[in-house]
C-alpha cells in the first residue's frame, strides 16, 4: 500500500478519487481482517459517503485538505461521531459517540475518511497485547501466533496488514512505539503536550481538560516516517479553546543530511539486557548509519540514570492515573520528590541535545511474544536465556517518556526468524521533526517498512499505473489496497 501523502496526492492530482481509494481500502479489510483482527469496527456506508462528498467539492475546486480522501482508522479510545466507543469493555458495547475527540476533528478538517476504528486492550490496560472480550485478540500479522503489542495493537497491525493509510494511537506506557516496533511501522510520541487529549476517554460526560500531559500522549502510525509528519501538522497545537491564543508550527528539523547527524547511541543495560536477536539488528543498523557518515556517542547523557528513571516513570504513570480515576489516591510528598526528579532528568536531557541531535536505544528487549491469556502479574517473557518478568517491557520507553521527549519507534530490521524489530529515536523536546526527519534518513540506508508476506499474498485489488499503493514492487502482488484508476478497475 502506498503512503498517506501519496494517496493523497494522487486524489488531488485527478488520479483517483477518494471514492475509489476508500471502496479499496473497504476491500482489502473484507479480505484480511479476519486474520489480524485489528479493525473492531468498520462504518462502510458512511465512509462511502464521506468519500464520494470530498470528490465532489474537490470537483468543485475546493481544496481537499492535505489528507483530501484519505481512508483511516483511529484506535478504539477516542470519540469518533457515529462510531462505537468501547475500550474493549462489554459494558460500553451500545455505546456510540455524538461528538469527535480533537485528534478525530482535525483529521476530518484535514480531509480524512475514518472508516472505522482499530482493536485495543481491554480498558487500555495492557503495553504488551491487545486483547478484550468485546472483540477478541489482534494477531501480529508477522506471525499470527505472537502479539501485536498494547494497548495500540490494533492500530499498528492495521498499518502493517494494508487495513488503513493512517492510524492514531495513545501512548501511556509504550502503547504507540510498543506495537509500532512488534508490528514493523513508525510509531510517534510526539513531544508533551503537543496534542490535545480531549475526546481520549470512556464513553460519558467529557471529561475535564488536563494540564497535566507529561507522561501520556496521544499520536500518530504509519507505514512511512513522512506519513507521521503530515498527520502531526493537521492534530498538533493548543486545544480548542486556546486557538486563538498562540498558533502552533512544526519545528523545523536540525539537519536534512545524515551525514549532518550526531547521534547518541545506547543498545543495551543490565537492569534490562536485549536478547541477542534484538541486539544483533541494532547493533548492524548503528554500524551502517556510522558508515553513512553519522557520528555517533556512545554511553547515556550526563545525569541520566536509567533505572532510576524507569522506576521514577513508574510512579508518575501512577499519579497520572490517580488523577484521572475518581477517588483516585496519591502519596503528595512522595509525589514531588518525583516530581523533581522528573524535571532534573529534562534538564540533563536538555544539555544532552546542545550537542548531539538525536538518541537511539531500543524500543523493547524481545521481539513480539506469543500471545500470553495467563493474568497480568502471571505472565513472562520467554527468552533464550530464561524468562523475564512482563513488567520489564516498558524500560526503554521510560527514558523519553518521563521527560517528555518526543520518541519514535522506526524499522530498525529483521531478526533471523523474520520478526521485526525497532530502533527508538529520541529527540528535544518540541523538535518533533528532526526525529521524524532522521527516521526518513535512516530508512534510505537501512530500509524501512515492508509487508509482512502472511498477509501479503491475500487477494485484494490491485494498484494503478502510478504505483500508488506499491511500496514493494512486483514481487508481491495483491498486497495493497490500491489507488485504482478512474473506472474503477484495477490496471
Amino acid at each position: 500500500m502506498s503512503s498517506a501523502g501519496h494517496a493523497a496526492a494522487a486524489i488531488r492530482a485527478g488520479r483517483s478519487t477518494a471514492a475509489e481509494v476508500t471502496s479499496a481500502l473497504l476491500a482489502r479489510i473484507a479480505a484480511v481482517n479476519q486474520r489480524v483482527n485489528a479493525i473492531s469496527e468498520v462504518d462502510p456506508q458512511g465512509a462511502i459517503v464521506t468519500a464520494a462528498l470530498l470528490d465532489e467539492s474537490i470537483a468543485r475546486g475546493e481544496p481537499g485538505g492535505s489528507l483530501g480522501g484519505v481512508p483511516m482508522t483511529v484506535k478504539d479510545a477516542f470519540h469518533a461521531i457515529g462510531l462505537h466507543t468501547t475500550w474493549g469493555n462489554p459494558a460500553f458495547a451500545g455505546e456510540v459517540a455524538d461528538w469527535d475527540a480533537a485528534v478525530v476533528a482535525r483529521l476530518r478538517r484535514a480531509g480524512a475518511v475514518i472508516v472505522g476504528k482499530s482493536n485495543v486492550a481491554m480498558m487500555l490496560g495492557d503495553f504488551g497485547q491487545s486483547r478484550n472480550p468485546l472483540s477478541g485478540t489482534t494477531n501480529n500479522p508477522w506471525d499470527l501466533g505472537r502479539t501485536s503489542g498494547g494497548s495500540s495493537g490494533g492500530a499498528a497491525a492495521a498499518i502493517a496488514s494494508g487495513l488503513s493509510y493512517l492510524e492514531y494511537g495513545s501512548d501511556l506506557v509504550g502503547s504507540i512505539r510498543i506495537p509500532a516496533a512488534f508490528c514493523g511501522v513508525y510509531g510517534l510520541k510526539p513531544t508533551a503536550g503537543t496534542v490535545p487529549l480531549s475526546g481520549l476517554q470512556p464513553p460519558g460526560p467529557k471529561a475535564l481538560a488536563s494540564d497535566r500531559p507529561a507522561v501520556v500522549g496521544v499520536g500518530p502510525l504509519a507505514r512511512s516516517a513522512g506519513d507521521l509528519r503530515l498527520a502531526l501538522q493537521v492534530t498538533g497545537g493548543p486545544d480548542d479553546a486556546d486557538e486563538l491564543v498562540y498558533r502552533w508550527e512544526l519545528a523545523p528539523p536540525r539537519w536534512r543530511t545524515l551525514a549532518d547527524y550526531t547521534m547518541g547511541v545506547v543498545l543495551d543495560h543490565p537492569a534490562c539486557p536485549v536478547t541477542t536477536a534484538v541486539g544483533d539488528v541494532l547493533s548492524n543498523a548503528i554500524d551502517v548509519l556510522a558508515r553513512a557518515g553519522v557520528t555517533i556517542k556512545y554511553g547515556w547523557p550526563d545525569g541520566i540514570d536509567p533505572t532510576k528513571v524507569a522506576e521514577s516513570f513508574g510512579v508518575q504513570v501512577g499519579a497520572y492515573l490517580a488523577s484521572v480515576e475518581p477517588g483516585g489516591t496519591l502519596d503528595g510528598l512522595d509525589y514531588l520528590r518525583h516530581e523533581h526528579f522528573r524535571l532534573a532528568t529534562r534538564a540533563a536531557w536538555a544539555d544532552h541535545f546542545r550537542e548531539t541531535d538525536a538518541f537511539l536505544c531500543p524500543v523493547t528487549f524481545s521481539p513480539p511474544f506469543p500471545h500470553d491469556t495467563r493474568a497480568f502479574h502471571e505472565r513472562t517473557i520467554e527468552t533464550p536465556t530464561g524468562a523475564r518478568p512482563y513488567t520489564d517491557l516498558p524500560f526503554w520507553i521510560a527514558q523519553a517518556s518521563l521527560a517528555g521527549l518526543p520518541a519514535l519507534s522506526a524499522p530498525a530490521g529483521w531478526t533471523a526468524t523474520g520478526l521485526p524489530v525497532g530502533v527508538q529515536i529520541l529527540g528535544p523536546r518540541h523538535e518533533d521533526d528532526t526525529v521524524i526527519t532522521l527516521a526518513e534518513l535512516m530508512a534510505e540506508v537501512i530500509g524501512g517498512f515492508l509487508h509482512p508476506p502472511l498477509v501479503s499474498s491475500v487477494e485484494a485489488p490491485r494498484p494503478n499505473r502510478d504505483g500508488v499503493g506499491n511500496h514493494r514492487g512486483a514481487d508481491h502482488p495483491g498486497a495493497d489496497p490500491a489507488v485504482v484508476d478512474h473506472n474503477g478497475q484495477p490496471s
